[in-house]
């Protein structure tokens, strides 16, 4: 009976209850969308790199935050010395600096080495780099900037003609002859970073103990601990950014419900005056509306997981150097934050309800 009347009450204001239902889906599609796309970079970010195929990461003591780019300060002739090491098989080094307009990276890099390395890239159209001021580019790429084979694009006010597109998923989006970067920012002989390949992956951490007793100073890794750090926590200002929109979501859907639910007291009153003088407790009528909302809550979250599907599939076809990546662990989360937020909204109008003078409430027109 009391399901029944919690149904017939949403029922009753049908655009009402629509609304409040889309207002807790948008929250949900808000936390949903946020938190998917920074994690979706993030885990591109970590299959680019992995997908390299080194074993060891070395970069300078100044790139203290796995994200942090655009400098080089790594002397050029560690790669030779460390290809000569034990255990060591294959060494190349990169220069990386990230274009603020779209948050890529373009990387320099030594083409023959590094394909050596990575297994070579798969190009789906054209072929390699000839001149200093070629490029290669990935397929997401070319598709977000409607590149062909021998286009020209602009990098750093300067025209650099396609020369090939390659199968996304090793390191970067954007190749140029290291040399170009190296001599455009006025780092001859600096790199940003250097990859080195082992005879036996299984060694990893007995090369990493020996390379840090021997090159003090500088942040040694394997490639599996770097990728690990490509996380929210690890981003700095990510964690205050997303906390600031989680905050926004949840007060939209606290007000809308609160004001969905004082409006729905209001025009209620001689129908609880009723209930009340017919013996209703006010934990009933308190219950009474908290079941609303959960019903109101449970709608909205469904309708958000789908919208934030749609959100997905939307961003990343308007977009393709964007990804969204939607993590089942986090409906939970959004759920349970949504669900909090409409809890404390239905708060304050179902305790109003529960005090109501029976007398008053049916004598209320």
């Amino acid at each position: 009976m009391t399901n029944r009347l919690v149904a017939q009450n949403l029922f009753h204001r049908p655009v009402r209850t629509l609304l409040s239902v889309v207002a807790v889906a948008v929250e949900i599609t808000l936390i949903l969308t946020v938190v998917g796309l920074c994690q979706g970079m993030l885990e591109e970010s970590a299959r680019r790199t992995r997908g390299v195929g080194a074993d060891v990461l070395i970069r300078p003591s100044t790139a203290q935050a796995a994200m942090s780019f655009s400098s080089a300060e790594l002397n050029e002739k560690l790669v030779d010395k460390l290809a000569e090491w034990p255990r060591v098989s294959l060494a190349t080094g990169t220069t990386v600096h990230m274009l603020t307009s779209s948050m890529q990276t373009i990387t320099g890099v030594d083409l023959p080495s590094f394909s050596r390395m990575s297994g070579g890239l798969k190009y789906l159209a054209g072929g390699p780099f000839e001149q200093p001021f070629d490029a290669v580019v990935d397929e997401v790429w070319a598709r977000h900037q409607k590149l062909a084979v021998g286009q020209t694009t602009n990098i750093w006010n300067r025209d650099f003609r396609v020369t090939g597109i390659v199968e996304s998923g090793k390191l970067s989006r954007i190749f140029i002859p290291l040399a170009t970067m190296q001599e455009l920012f006025g780092w001859k002989g600096k790199l940003s970073q250097i990859y080195l390949k082992l005879d036996n992956p299984d060694e990893t951490p007995a090369v990493i103990a020996e390379l840090k007793r021997q090159m003090p100073g500088y942040n040694i890794f394997s490639v599996e601990e770097f990728t690990s750090l490509f996380s929210i926590g690890n981003i700095p200002g990510l964690n205050t950014f997303l906390s600031v929109i989680i905050g926004l979501a949840v007060t939209i859907g606290f007000l809308v419900v609160m004001l969905s639910m004082y409006t729905a007291i209001l025009e209620r009153t001689r129908e609880i005056g009723i209930l009340k003088s017919l013996g209703a407790s006010q934990p009933y009528i308190v219950s009474l509306v908290l079941r609303e909302v959960v019903l109101l809550t449970l709608l909205g979250i469904a309708l958000g997981i789908l919208l934030s599907h749609g959100a997905r599939e939307l961003i990343q076809e308007s977009f393709p150097i964007l990804t969204v990546s939607l993590h089942r662990e986090w409906w939970l989360w959004a759920g349970l934050i949504a669900a909090a937020g409409g809890m404390l909204g239905a708060l304050y109008p179902a305790v109003r309800a529960a005090r109501q003078d029976p007398i008053s409430a049916l004598a209320y027109e």
